[in-house]
Parts: structure tokens; C-alpha cells; sequence
């Protein structure tokens, strides 16, 4: 006769404190997302899953976390799935389903997408890689699923850019050129700036699916830095993205407000309680450090601030 074995887990701690997230991370699994009238996305995504613990028990049951996690994605490989988002907020509730001892459940997954389009000026088929964030928390009062993205772009800076405008408005006064002719030359020929690799994060969340395109969300985000960049540039697309990018000048402050703009113009179906958060952060080249900035807010204050 087989001996069971002692719920260790549902023991009482030596220390009666409560904790916030227990659970397991780098849990990577195969995901497929079904579209209309076109080829099914497939991931290679990487999750994270956690539940609170009340200060009575010793330890959360990580291999029914595990179970959950492959229940609910091998429902997702069968079933069609509208969104990423979907499958963690169906893992969040299942989570809450079978832990009587929790209130909360959260799950988190990141997964590498890639985009196919054409270089700005040869036309060349290229591809471009951007990373979902996707993510859903569950309690008593419902299910609240983020989804967004984060790419990598090209910036240049306002300020140095300036410097070298000025000094070109300098040497062009000393060859006797008129004032009216620098200014049509500045305005056509925008001056070196020192540029870095940017990197912006757009994520929208709501009560139930936000209900966002996520290639729409990829676009706004490239859309808000000064360029955009290619896996595969020829010499024309090289012009292109660093004139471009010069004509474009931003501070990281200003890529921010960029996502807030492209947010209120392009998800205008959005509920006023839906969180938006919008990070931009810089590679600096002139720099040993980097530049960051963000913002979080709901969409109703966005617009509202915008329409001021």
C-alpha cells in the first residue's frame, strides 16, 4: 500500500508573513495565434505566473501553476484565440480557479514578432522584429489584459543638432551668403545631430481585452521615434533614414508624447479607464549613460490633455 505523501506547501510558515507574487518565471512555451483569412501567428513565448500567499501558508503549488500554464496554452493551440492578451487572462483565471487560497493571479509573456515590409527607397522586402508584452490579473472584481509592444527605432538630439546649426549659420555668414539664403539652406538641410538607438514601449490595459490591433500598436510605436530603422538598408535607404531622422529631431521626452498622440489618434474606441503606459528609453552615443522617460495615465486624460 502506497504511503501518501505530506502537503509540505500547505503547512504554516515559521514567519506569518504574507507575499504578493510566488510563482515561476522563463516558462517558455509554443503559442499560436489564429487571424482571419490569413496564416496563423506562432510564438516562441516565454512566461511568468504568480499568485499571492496568505501569511497562514508556507508555499504556493508551483507544479499546478505548471499545470495550468499547459492547459491553458494547449487550449490555445486548439481553439482560436483572438489575442495573446486572451491566453494570460484565461491562465489568470484558471490560476484563481484552482488555488482556493489566493486573490490574485497574474500572468506575463514576452514573446519576438516579426513584421515583413519594404525598405523606404530601393524597395526591398525586409523584415523588422518587435517584442509582444502581454499580460492579464485576475481577481474578485474581474480580469484586467494588457497587450503592447516595444521596438527599437532611431533617434537624434534637438540640442547638439542646434549647436551645429548655429555653427553653420556662422561659417555661411563669414562667406557673405544673406540671411534669407541660410535660412532656406537650414530649413532644407537639417545639421548633425549626435543620434542613438531608441527604444519604445507602448502597453494598453483594460477591463477585459483592451480590443487593439497589436500591428497597430507596433506602428504607433515605431511611428514615435525620429526614424525608423531596417534590418536591410542599401545606400538610398541609408539617406533616407538619416536624413529623415535629422529632419526629425526629438529628445526622449518628446518620443513619449509622440506615443501619446499616435495613442489618442489611432485608439479612439478606447475606455477613458484604460491605463496607457508609454516608455521611451535611448542608447545614448555621446554618452556613458542613457536617457529615459515615461508616462502612465488613462486614455481619458490623454485625450483630454491633446484636446487642450
Amino acid at each position: 500500500m502506497s504511503q501518501q505523501l505530506p502537503d509540505v506547501q500547505a503547512s504554516s510558515p515559521d514567519v506569518t508573513v504574507g507575499l504578493n507574487r510566488v510563482g515561476v518565471t522563463g516558462v517558455e512555451k509554443l503559442v499560436k495565434i489564429d487571424r482571419e483569412d490569413r496564416r496563423p501567428i506562432v510564438l516562441m513565448a516565454e512566461f511568468e505566473v504568480f499568485v499571492d500567499l496568505p501569511s497562514w501558508r508556507k508555499g504556493a503549488d508551483m507544479s499546478r501553476n505548471m499545470e495550468v500554464i499547459d492547459e491553458t496554452l494547449e487550449a490555445a493551440v486548439r481553439d482560436e484565440v483572438s489575442g495573446v492578451e486572451d491566453v494570460c487572462g484565461d491562465a489568470a483565471e484558471r490560476l484563481l480557479d484552482k488555488h482556493d487560497y489566493t486573490t490574485n493571479a497574474e500572468v506575463r509573456m514576452e514573446a519576438e514578432y516579426v513584421t515583413r515590409e519594404e525598405t523606404p527607397e530601393s524597395g526591398r522586402p525586409t523584415q523588422s522584429t518587435a517584442d509582444i508584452i502581454a499580460s492579464a490579473t485576475a481577481d474578485e472584481d474581474g480580469t484586467r489584459e494588457e497587450i503592447g509592444a516595444r521596438v527599437t527605432g532611431m533617434t537624434v538630439c534637438p540640442c547638439s543638432q542646434g549647436m551645429s546649426a548655429a555653427r553653420a549659420r556662422e561659417t555661411l555668414r563669414g562667406l557673405d551668403v544673406d540671411e534669407a539664403t541660410i535660412d532656406a539652406f537650414l530649413e532644407e538641410a537639417p545639421q548633425p545631430g549626435h543620434s542613438q538607438r531608441g527604444h519604445a514601449t507602448l502597453t494598453i490595459e483594460s477591463e477585459g481585452s483592451p480590443e487593439v490591433d497589436l500591428l497597430d500598436v507596433i506602428e504607433v510605436a515605431r511611428d514615435s521615434m525620429s526614424a525608423r530603422i531596417y534590418n536591410l538598408a542599401k545606400r538610398p535607404d541609408e539617406d533616407h533614414m538619416t536624413y529623415e531622422s535629422h529632419k526629425n529631431a526629438k529628445f526622449v521626452e518628446d518620443c513619449v508624447r509622440s506615443l501619446a498622440e499616435g495613442v489618442v489618434d489611432r485608439f479612439d474606441h478606447l475606455p477613458e479607464d484604460a491605463v496607457v503606459t508609454m516608455k521611451q528609453s535611448n542608447d545614448e552615443s555621446i554618452h556613458q549613460h542613457n536617457a529615459h522617460a515615461e508616462r502612465v495615465a488613462t486614455f481619458g486624460d490623454l485625450a483630454e490633455e491633446l484636446a487642450d
